[in-house]
């Protein structure tokens, strides 16, 4: 789980970046809201020939990987809505865009604690825990590799955005689509982890618009971006 003690959490994993932590930013649901064990299947078994599949895909990625991509991989290990700004614009910042930034934390702390609950009840371990071959690029976790969390935010910040600027919806996707493929760089899960985190996006986005709180914040977040990007 995030812990928002500081601002700025540092990691230094061959190269350094930052993470921006939101400011204990509260879900607008719970993993018992919305338990997504009762819509998403089992992940494929250990010893399958899908997984032995994904894990020689990993390993070819592994090999081929160019150092422009192990950049943006690292780069992508950020769970903030500004990695969007290579579509959104130079100026979509959190300076710039406070009730849109506001907003995107509640949707990464929403995100966490609902895919979290998932991880833990299907415990598919990490790639580099079946193949210890594969080397990844960043900090190991032992949290649970079945749905991909990032891919998932990936996914379900594309949805949120697209929906205040549907102009831009069919990039917003293509970059969360890119987000999520990072995962597999990284040498962090399986394709089928980034594949399934798509309903999960999509369950999460579902049930969260049905909450009040979120609508108001949506509105409000949405009339600063569209004003901001100079759009009516």
């Amino acid at each position: 789980m995030r812990k928002s003690l500081v601002a700025l959490l540092l990691f230094t994993l061959g190269s350094t970046f930052v993470v921006q932590a939101a400011d204990e930013a509260k879900p607008f649901i719970t993993s018992e809201q919305l338990d997504l064990t009762k819509y998403l299947p089992a992940p494929p078994a250990d010893d399958s020939a899908q997984t032995k599949a994904e894990l020689k895909e990993l390993l070819e990625i592994q090999a081929t990987r160019t150092p422009e991509q192990e950049k943006a991989a690292i780069a992508d290990a950020e769970e903030n809505v500004w990695r969007y700004a290579d579509v959104m614009g130079p100026d979509f910042t959190a300076e710039k865009l406070p009730k849109t930034a506001a907003l995107f934390d509640r949707i990464v702390a929403t995100e966490d604690v609902v895919d979290d609950h998932a991880k833990k009840a299907f415990n598919r371990p990490r790639p580099y825990m079946l193949d210890e071959q594969i080397h990844p690029l960043l900090k190991k976790s032992k949290s649970g590799s079945w749905p991909s969390g990032h891919s998932t935010i990936g996914y379900l910040m594309a949805t949120v955005l697209g929906e205040m600027v549907p102009e831009k919806r069919n990039a917003l996707f293509t970059r969360a689509a890119g987000y999520a493929e990072n995962r597999l760089v990284a040498g962090f899960h399986y394709r089928s982890d980034t594949v399934m985190s798509r309903t999960g996006a999509a369950l999460i986005a579902q049930r969260i618009s049905e909450e009040p709180e979120f609508k108001a914040e949506f509105d409000a977040a949405k009339s600063e971006l569209r004003a901001q990007m100079g759009l009516k």
